[in-house]
Formats: C-alpha cells, structure tokens, sequence
C-alpha cells in the first residue's frame, strides 16, 4: 500500500502490486539529478528501481488493478484526477489544488493523453479540465480510451 492524497485530500491506503525494490523510496534523494519531470512529481525512463516483474507489470498497467479495490471501498473512482503520493501532493500550490475536490481516478485524461510523455504542468491542466467538464459520457469515452493505450502502450516508461 502507499499512502495518497485523496479526495478533500485526504489520505488513504492506495493498493498496489510493487515493482520496485523494497527501498526505493530510499533511493530517490541520490536519483533527484535524474527526475525527468517538472513539478514535485518524480519519474525517471528506465528507472534501474523497477524490478524485471515489476517492468512488466507496468508496461502493461497490471500494477493498476489492485485499485479495483480502492474503487469498491470508494477512495478512489475508475476516472478522475490520478491521486498523488502525499509527499508529492504536499507540494501542490495554488489552482492546481483544485484536483482534490474530486474523487481520485485510476485512468483519466493525463493517461490517456500520453502518460509520462505529458510534463508536470499539463498534467495538472488536463485535471484541471476533466474537473471543469466532467460528465458521464466524458468518462466512457477516458475509460474507452484506456483500453487503447493500455494495448498500444501510449506514454508507459
């Protein structure tokens, strides 16, 4: 499990396959030079972290269903805004903390639209979006849009 920023930002247990070596959180301040995103968020391509299953795992998003989970416990949604680490989250600022008024999603319009090919800012502005315009039809069509990228491996590192 791992600790996320939830709706009203609250926390709550986000359950997940791991796929990385146990003491990666251990790691990240000696890879900070190597952080390809902007923001507070932290991604790196080829990330020597990520164990051989756990590579799989996410080139394939399987890592994503324990999250099923958290959608029948109602903590998180099947679309909406991704919901960050804490430690992340923490370092939000201004408009963009408008993505905790909602549910958070296991898909929505930043996976969808590339992944890990969208920098920090455009993450947040697609949020931002799918809060603005959110509807029923919206989501089947993010939840359509899935499938997709999920087969063709759109933006997944």
């Amino acid at each position: 499990t791992q600790d996320r920023a939830g709706l009203n930002g609250r926390v709550f247990r986000m359950l997940k396959f791991r796929t990385m070596v146990a003491d990666a959180p251990d790691q990240r301040a000696a890879l900070a030079a190597k952080n390809e995103m902007s923001g507070p968020v932290f991604k790196i391509t080829d990330d020597a972290r990520i164990t051989p299953l756990g590579g799989f795992l996410r080139k394939w998003s399987i890592d994503e269903l324990p999250q099923l989970f958290n959608v029948l416990q109602g903590t998180m949604s099947l679309v909406g805004p991704r919901p960050l680490p804490t430690y992340e989250q923490k370092d939000i600022r201004g408009d963009q903390r408008r993505r905790l008024s909602m549910r958070p999603g296991i898909t929505g319009l930043w996976q969808v639209s590339g992944r890990n090919d969208v920098d920090f800012d455009q993450w947040m502005e697609l949020d931002l979006k799918y809060i603005d315009t959110w509807s029923l039809l919206q989501d089947l069509r993010i939840l359509f849009r899935t499938v997709g990228a999920v087969l063709l491996r759109k933006g997944a590192k």
